[in-house]
């Protein structure tokens, strides 16, 4: 079935050279290890991961060993608080007395206690024989080795000067030791733990993703080794590498399908337009041979120039096409409203429809804002309208209308034509294509290739179906929808 191409109007363009180059290098072998992605992800989870073990360790020995350290500390303090308030109550005698209580009920043998004369001279209360060598001029605080018993254990003690005296409280260490070295061990031992899943861990994140990408990169080179129809395998998860799988199959499907219409667009001006430039230039060869008057070399010329317009109106056509489809308009976008320019439309073809004994009805809304080019949708809609009008015959009825819906802006056009076979309207919107019954009729089978590529620009796509179903002739139904916003 034949579309015209556009309405009659020059439309500046360039032909742009660009310069060919062979296709780039492509390394089939996996990326060396430090330049791969998926080394550098598994270098992330093992570092984010013994990062959270030492975090979890460092709580571990806080809530432990650390816990243990202040709950001594507390102890140390309070009981040599109390130590000190006794001394102030009943002197040197009542603070012997109250050191010889404490260790009397020490059952655990874990108190150490010792009260000595300022100058260190004599000992008068505590189960220290002599005041630790280490101490002298040290601080309140203080961790040392102590004679224990007769044994040699890590104690933490606490000097407290009163007046007249010095004394020393602490405890016992050697359990909290052992428990720290146990829990020392724990630790080193849960380091190599953790080292070791995080290696493992991180080989089978790299391991992972390498298997998840290879579908993709098998095609990609497939496709650079020549192979169009190649696709990316689905994992059927439908993760983002499934996600991104899609994305990449509906991308070379459309590069597959432009690559067909430059193909079919190759053949077509081989073919279609090698007949009109030949008629052309033969009937100028012929005007030149044996026109034997300037009126008929006139004719003829005219003529030419005609055939030539029509070949430049194709031309046109196909660089709108190409334009579109390549949404270099795309900058051109601005807020419009729909309903004028379907009435500016209606209004062109109005007369047109009336020449050939027809009937141009609109249905159209109030308003229909859009987001789109004007110019090209004006086109668009004028294509099908002047189709309309071709295959509709005298007395028929062309219809324009609009309809808004939620989601989409729907643009029909609806003619009492002999309408379109099923089996052509999957072929109706490539570059050059005519249905058998209209190839008796003028046209270059570019109009429906133009509304398409519009309707795609747009975000939207083009239906056909027929305008009555079950009448004879059913006439023909086209539909651009619009999506909104």
């Amino acid at each position: 079935m034949s579309r015209p191409a556009a309405l009659p109007r020059s439309v500046p363009g360039r032909f742009r050279r660009r310069g060919t180059a062979g296709p780039p290098s492509l390394a089939l072998g996996p990326p060396r290890l430090l330049r791969s992605a998926g080394f550098r992800f598994a270098v992330l989870f093992a570092a984010m991961f013994a990062c959270a073990a030492i975090a979890l360790v460092a709580v571990l020995w806080w809530a432990t060993a650390g816990a243990l350290d202040r709950q001594t500390d507390v102890a140390i303090r309070a009981d040599a608080i109390a130590l000190a308030e006794r001394w102030r109550e009943a002197g040197n005698a009542g603070l012997a007395e109250a050191i010889e209580e404490r260790l009397a009920v020490d059952v655990e043998n874990e108190a150490i206690y010792l009260m000595m004369e300022a100058d260190g001279m004599r000992r008068i209360a505590g189960n220290l024989d002599a005041w630790p060598k280490a101490l002298q001029g040290t601080g309140p605080w203080f961790r040392t080795r102590v004679l224990h018993d007769g044994l040699p254990v890590d104690a933490r003690l606490h000097r407290l000067d009163l007046p007249g005296l010095r004394l020393l409280v602490g405890r016992d260490e050697a359990e909290r030791t052992e428990l720290r070295r146990l829990l020392t061990e724990g630790v080193v031992w849960a380091s190599g733990a953790v080292v070791l899943f995080a290696l493992v861990g991180a080989w089978l994140i790299r391991h992972a993703l390498q298997a998840r990408m290879r579908p993709a990169f098998t095609t990609t080179a497939a496709i650079a080794g020549g192979d169009l129809s190649s696709r990316v395998a689905l994992a059927g998860n439908g993760d983002e590498f499934d996600r991104l799988a899609q994305t990449l199959n509906i991308m070379l499907d459309r590069i597959g399908t432009l690559m067909e219409g430059v193909r079919g667009v190759s053949d077509a001006i081989a073919h279609d337009l090698r007949t009109p430039i030949a008629r052309a230039r033969a009937k100028l060869e012929d005007a030149l041979a044996t026109s034997e008057d300037e009126e008929s070399l006139r004719a003829t010329v005219e003529q030419g120039i005609a055939d030539l317009d029509g070949i430049s109106r194709i031309f046109q056509a196909l660089l709108r096409i190409a334009e579109a489809e390549a949404g270099a308009r795309r900058a051109a976008f601005a807020p419009l409203d729909l309903v004028h320019v379907l009435a500016d439309a209606a209004e062109i073809y109005e007369a047109t429809a009336e020449a050939h004994g027809q009937r141009l009805d609109t249905d159209l809304p109030e308003t229909l804002p859009l987001v789109g080019d004007r110019d090209l949708l004006l086109q668009a809609v004028a294509n099908l309208l002047d189709n309309a009008i071709k295959f509709t015959p005298a007395g028929g009825r062309v219809q324009l209308a609009a309809v808004a819906t939620a989601s989409r802006i729907e643009v029909t056009v609806a003619d009492d034509g002999p309408g379109l076979a099923p089996e052509d309207r999957a072929h109706a919107g490539e570059r050059f294509f005519r249905a058998d019954k209209a190839r008796a009729t003028p046209g270059s089978g570019l109009g429906l290739s133009l509304v398409r590529a519009v309707a795609y620009l747009h975000g939207g796509d083009l239906a056909l179906e027929d305008a009555v179903p079950g009448r004879e002739p059913p006439g023909l139904r086209v539909a651009i929808r619009l999506p909104l916003g």
